[in-house]
């Protein structure tokens, strides 16, 4: 029998991952001799903060930490995502109920899909995004209708205009600080979202993962701290990008208890949760850690100023974000002809740097490039002068 991938129909649901076009010239490039300067991946550089690491070579030597864990978490640890709430959002989450342990972000919210969606019902998804917001919804045999992303105004009125089509969305994503795009909200927007959720009888889903990167005094809000957030929705946090344990694939989703039942109940059937030295590592995390998620949050401040400096003297004016560890760039208006796919290609060929095309998070990101803030200051300081030819 000869299998050719038509013959496994979710694949054929899925767009091209455009990113690999840009990550073959990379390695192309590295593999002639380049020295590519690589802003492409949100994969933290730094260390994870040496006390996590020390717990978890400390609870990995002990026998009883080897065995299955459980797929919603350690009760400590999710008593520890609690205290986390209230400590920095004055947040109540009941440990037991409304609150699970994921295995990152992106497995817990793609597990929520297959918990909540039939196929061919609809969710609302950001219009750019961070890839598994749509693709998790592909996956669980949904559909995406996709709502504009880049201003609040429009955010409300395309979420609302999307709400009046059938068949009525299931669902609806949302993500700020926001990745690809920085973009920031206030917790007057989440009440408006609140308040859209129960008129139109839909769950909200908030991707919180750069909660803690936010810089110039900005403190980004909790969606569960909008009044009856936990009515309608919930709320996922990764470890990742604020501890530097982005290898480590851990995280947490908080909120309305039915929701969290749901994706419980089929993670049971999924995973035995994650390795229990891990889980510790986490909770000495959560309850010991803020100096080093200032230090953290620091650094890309640091960066992100090195390079809205730096490319502004180059000849590349671009907005300074608020928030993440991204900056989001509007192609050059001698450029923009080319599209984020063709200019992320160019910026390769002829400045040895390397970024992510907009158009890889959506059609509407076909105008900007987005930069990981993954170099240090002085490799960031060499991108610039690379890229100041394309201006001369």
């Amino acid at each position: 029998m000869s299998i050719d991938s038509n013959y496994f129909s979710l694949l054929s649901k899925l767009p091209p991952y455009v990113f690999s076009v840009v990550n073959e010239l990379k390695y192309t490039a590295r593999r002639n001799g380049n020295d590519v300067i690589d802003f492409g991946m949100g994969n933290p550089d730094q260390p994870t903060p040496k006390h996590i690491v020390e717990k978890l070579m400390e609870s990995s030597v002990l026998s009883k930490n080897h065995r299955y864990s459980v797929s919603a978490g350690l009760p400590k640890l999710r008593l520890a995502i609690s205290d986390w709430y209230k400590s920095n959002y004055d947040v109540s989450i009941d440990p037991e109920t409304e609150t699970i342990v994921t295995i990152g972000s992106k497995e817990g919210l793609s597990h929520l899909m297959l918990a909540t969606l039939s196929p061919g019902e609809v969710v609302l998804v950001p219009d750019p995004c961070y890839p598994i917001h749509s693709f998790s919804v592909l996956i669980a045999r949904g559909d995406v209708r996709s709502y504009d992303s880049f201003t609040e105004e429009k955010m409300i009125d395309s979420i609302i205009k999307g709400l009046n089509v059938d068949p009525k969305p299931k669902a609806l994503i949302l993500s700020f600080p926001s990745n690809p795009t920085t973009q920031t909200v206030d917790l007057d927007f989440f009440n408006k979202v609140v308040d859209i959720a129960k008129k139109y009888r839909i769950i909200v889903i908030h991707d919180f993962a750069y909660a803690d990167i936010c810089f110039d005094g900005f403190k980004a809000p909790s969606f569960l701290q909008a009044k009856d957030a936990k009515d309608v929705g919930v709320e996922s946090f990764s470890m990742s990008k604020s501890y530097n344990m982005a290898g480590w694939r851990v995280g947490f989703m908080s909120g309305n208890k039915e929701i969290i039942s749901a994706l419980r109940r089929v993670k049971s059937y999924l995973d035995y949760g994650i390795f229990q030295p891990i889980q510790i590592s986490a909770i000495t995390a959560l309850n010991q850690t803020k100096d080093c998620v200032h230090q953290i949050s620091d650094t890309y401040k640091i960066r992100r100023n090195r390079l809205i400096d730096s490319f502004s003297n180059s000849g590349w004016i671009i907005e300074k974000p608020k928030a993440t560890m991204f900056v989001w760039a509007e192609i050059p208006d001698k450029f923009k002809n080319l599209g984020s796919l063709e200019f992320s290609k160019m910026l390769i060929k002829e400045c040895n740097v390397a970024v992510s095309p907009g158009i890889g998070f959506g059609k509407n990101g076909d105008n900007h490039v987005r930069f990981a803030l993954i170099e240090n200051e002085q490799r960031i300081l060499q991108a610039s002068r690379s890229i100041k030819k394309l201006f001369l």
